[in-house]
């Protein structure tokens, strides 16, 4: 059923990115995609909360049930108002190897990403001969999609050097972006011990920060560098995830939901004039593989990222409490200030001294993981703010997009009759 629910929702992301494309004009699209946004980022703030309360107060199974009347409503609202373009032409054969090769490669290359973690990674002959599959049947797939007449992706796009770029930017973003989501919902529930709805207000206050950051950079897009508005977002997601990286057990709700409003607020300065600088130099015609590819690169570094952040987590994690747990010896006066400490509490509980004894060292085993998990925490944001800055590194390697050289560009005709003379220079 999830197989099926990702073949119906994967297209719908690029699909209206490429019809607003096609409908505006670049000094308009920074505001369509703003008013377009308000939509998505209603997601990280209703998303956790309702579903939050749905789950504690209902059924899990509600979550999906809800879904049911916006679909069909959905279904009857693109029937009715949307329609094809006029230079949009239909293929005249489906390229179904290549659509196989896609599915079984990057179906492998996702159970690799998925369970990986579980199963030891390469260590599994499960996990190794997925990847090996994965890895053969994507190649025949570019292989296959830069040979056959009409691809099912086609893959020129890349030449383009924004469009390239961009791809690379967006990889990581991608995987900063679904990573940091992750790991703050992870972190408020088993270290903090919030509740599914108090984890989701949480994680709200992103989408608010986004929601407001969109109404400015959708205006700004068409009017400033594209590339002086990317490198202010990465930078201000550096310097948020720098805040998290402070994470203790005992940190409050505004200390976490905090730095989440400014991750927000720069994924508003971030998304929108990616997005312009990638896709405004596409021809038209080809809008709509463009930003499946580009979609398809963003999911890909969103799946790398989750698996980077729980493999991570986790060796991290064995890491400092090997590290913690040498320095507990009988030698050490703190620790046993804090086993006298936890001997008294349940010594005051009525326990005797053999059983007090045993409990308080058992506490103090479980300190010890509660601090290592917190240490592998803040190593899981150290990464994600390296991953932003990188971004910055290849904002150089992008071109400007001016609004009225891309109307130029388009307004040109895709092919000149080679009896008229050359247009003059």
């Amino acid at each position: 059923m999830r197989i099926l629910q990702g073949l119906g929702g994967g297209p719908v992301i690029p699909m209206a990115q490429a019809i607003m494309w096609e409908i505006f004009p670049l000094k308009e699209r920074g505001t369509a995609m703003a008013v377009w946004g308000f939509g998505i980022m209603l997601a990280p703030i209703l998303g956790p909360t309702v579903g939050g309360y749905i789950a504690d107060n209902w059924s899990w199974r509600w979550i999906f049930y809800i879904n049911l009347p916006i679909g069909i409503v959905a279904f009857f609202m693109v029937s009715a108002f949307l329609f094809d373009a006029s230079f949009h032409r239909r293929p005249r054969r489906v390229d179904v190897l290549g659509i196989v090769l896609m599915m079984v490669g990057f179906g492998c290359l996702q159970l690799v990403l998925d369970l990986g973690e579980r199963q030891d990674w390469f260590d599994s002959p499960f996990i190794l001969g997925t990847g090996v599959l994965a890895v053969c049947a994507l190649v025949g797939f570019m292989v296959r999609e830069a040979t056959v007449e009409e691809p099912i992706l086609d893959l020129d796009v890349f030449r383009d050097r924004n469009f390239g770029v961009s791809s690379l930017a967006i990889f990581l973003i991608g995987l900063g972006f679904n990573s940091s989501l992750l790991l703050v919902a992870l972190y408020t529930q088993k270290v903090l011990g919030y509740d599914a709805w108090t984890a989701g207000l949480t994680l709200a206050p992103g989408g608010l920060g986004t929601m407001i950051a969109l109404m400015i950079s959708g205006r700004l897009v068409s009017r400033v560098d594209q590339r002086l508005m990317l490198a202010f977002g990465c930078l201000l997601q550096a310097a948020a995830l720098g805040l998290m990286t402070h994470l203790t057990s005992t940190m409050d709700f505004w200390s976490l939901a905090w730095p989440r409003f400014l991750q927000g607020f720069s994924f508003g300065f971030i998304f929108v004039p990616l997005q312009a600088l990638a896709l405004a130099t596409i021809k038209t015609e080809r809008l709509a593989n463009a930003t499946a590819a580009y979609n398809l690169v963003r999911n890909i570094g969103g799946s790398t990222g989750v698996a980077l952040a729980t493999t991570l987590l986790a060796r991290r994690s064995q890491q400092h409490q090997a590290t913690l747990i040498s320095h507990l010896h009988d030698w050490n006066p703190a620790m046993a200030e804090r086993l006298q400490d936890w001997t008294d509490h349940f010594l005051a509980q009525g326990n005797d001294s053999f059983t007090a004894a045993r409990r308080a060292v058992a506490m103090l085993y479980r300190e010890t993981q509660v601090q290592a998990q917190v240490l592998s925490y803040a190593d899981d944001f150290w990464l994600l703010l390296v991953t932003f800055c990188g971004v910055v590194v290849l904002i150089p390697f992008m071109k400007r997009v001016r609004a009225d050289a891309v109307a130029a560009r388009r307004a040109q005709p895709a092919e000149r009759d080679p009896g008229l003379p050359a247009p003059a220079e």
